[in-house]
């Protein structure tokens, strides 16, 4: 008798923690994505910039206790003793070794306004591609040049100076994003199959699924054998059979395949 029930049980696999606040940061992420999508232009504009505004001044105020004491150590010889050019080479030093409130200012501006920038340019023209990106990074690095002060007496012209390097090393760090992040070949196969494992807390056993190659298309064909071939246990098994008994659209494809 005790060891039917035992039998009848579903035994939960064992989840990281680590992994579980993970699963749900990213739901909390989607949702709030969701969301956003859903904004009119100006408020998710809005939205962003506010938000990575204040991510780069966390970030800037951080780095700014660390160079605290550097740039209290810079000697400030007289203005007047000093040709334009050093005085503006000066600035620069300060901007980039100011205290805490400086730094989280000037991040504040360049993580803003990249951010916004390309928000626009994603809604605008529906894609978030390399041209984007440096337009965002040109805008952010001008915008950081005048806040912080390291233009010197052209300002304009140094801020379009900074607005080109940025957009430059923006450009070549979203191609090599691009290049190195994409995904296997196998694994356009298995999205379907990802999400529902991922779903279940299940993802440990992508790699059993692909080492009986049972891609996306197989999903509404599989059997309790079938998954017990590619070693998956008893418990995981029952979650995964019944998560494709209750799709309906598996079950209609299943129908049609019949």
């Amino acid at each position: 008798m005790e060891r039917g029930k035992e039998q009848g049980m579903v035994v939960m696999p064992h989840q990281n923690p680590i992994e579980q606040l993970q699963a749900k940061f990213k739901e909390v992420e989607n949702n709030f994505r969701g969301w956003l999508a859903k904004q009119s232009l100006p408020v998710e504009a809005a939205v962003v910039t506010t938000t990575s505004a204040a991510q780069g001044a966390a970030i800037g105020a951080f780095m700014g206790t660390l160079t605290n004491d550097v740039s209290s150590s810079l000697p400030t010889p007289p203005q007047a003793s000093l040709d334009p050019q050093a005085m503006a080479s000066l600035k620069q030093a300060q901007a980039l070794s100011g205290g805490p409130l400086i730094q989280a200012r000037n991040f504040a501006v360049m993580t803003g306004v990249n951010a916004g920038i390309s928000c626009v340019m994603k809604r605008l023209r529906g894609k978030e591609d390399v041209q984007s990106s440096m337009v965002a990074a040109f805008g952010s690095g001008a915008m950081f040049s005048l806040v912080s002060g390291m233009g010197g007496p052209n300002q304009i012209a140094n801020a379009a100076t900074s607005g080109l390097f940025f957009a430059l090393v923006q450009g070549g760090l979203f191609q090599l994003g691009q290049k190195f992040s994409q995904p296997p070949a196998e694994d356009v196969y298995y999205s379907r199959t990802r999400s529902m494992l991922s779903s279940l807390g299940l993802q440990n056993y992508e790699k059993n699924f692909k080492r009986g190659l049972l891609t996306d298309s197989t999903l509404p064909l599989l059997t309790d054998s079938a998954l017990r071939d590619v070693k998956i246990p008893p418990g995981p098994r029952l979650l995964i059979l019944d998560h494709i008994q209750r799709d309906p659209a598996l079950k209609e494809k299943h129908g049609r395949q019949r």
